[in-house]
């Protein structure tokens, strides 16, 4: 699970595949801040991943997100 506060590859992947799907325009540095977290919970409204809090990157919105793009 990540949320705001988490960093490293797992978030570069993250912030990538949010890109790919255009909810995220910030920079691509492996570090879970703001946007990323208003990204995440975009995308959980979208596409209505409600079994995580919203704006945390857990095992639903994982794999939700990984069904739709590819790994950058």
């Amino acid at each position: 699970m990540l949320r705001e506060g988490s960093s490293g590859p797992e978030v570069l992947e993250l912030q990538g595949r949010l890109r790919q799907l255009a909810f995220y325009t910030g920079a691509v540095d492996g570090r879970y801040g703001a946007e990323v977290r208003d990204a995440v919970a975009r995308y959980q409204q979208t596409y209505g991943v409600h079994d995580d809090p919203d704006g945390v990157y857990g095992a639903a919105t994982r794999a939700s997100l990984e069904a739709r793009t590819q790994q950058s």
